[in-house]
């Protein structure tokens, strides 16, 4: 008698430790999904050119924004972002601002940016923060 209650807390105690083990394990699977890296193995880069050709790119590409320019707004956004998985461009963030139009056109030159090559990490394809802080310049012809 006093034996059947021992088994039904051994049951419960292994029961709950596999399903602890289930969750650290999926919980780590989703944590290395979402897990945004500074450094890898291999860094991201632009693929016309690294550095040098995507900063052509922001040059060749840049669009004035009309009103700006009516006001003589000249200076530079800095913005950083993440190369995903697959190389595209995302979260992009302002760190530091100059107007609210060419802040708007600084984004938009980043999502419209061709994808990158991803960087890796272990062999597999990474989240990795954008390895310059991105100047996106707005200078008036003299």
């Amino acid at each position: 008698m006093k034996m059947k209650p021992i088994l039904i807390a051994i049951a419960l105690v292994l029961s709950f430790a596999a399903a602890n083990a289930q969750t650290a394990d999926t919980a780590k699977r989703a944590h290395s999904d979402t897990t945004i890296f500074t450094m890898v193995e291999k860094m991201p880069e632009f693929p016309n050119g690294g550095i040098g050709g995507f900063l052509k790119y922001l040059t060749d590409s840049l669009r004035y924004p009309e009103r700006a320019r009516q006001r003589g707004t000249q200076g530079r956004v800095i913005l950083t972002c993440v190369v995903e998985k697959d190389g595209s461009l995302d979260h992009v963030r302002i760190l530091k601002s100059l107007s609210r139009e060419t802040d708007a056109e600084a984004i938009r030159l980043i999502e419209d940016c061709p994808k990158w090559n991803p960087g890796y990490q272990n062999g597999k394809p990474a989240r990795v923060m954008c390895p310059i802080n991105i100047p996106v310049i707005f200078r008036l012809p003299e």
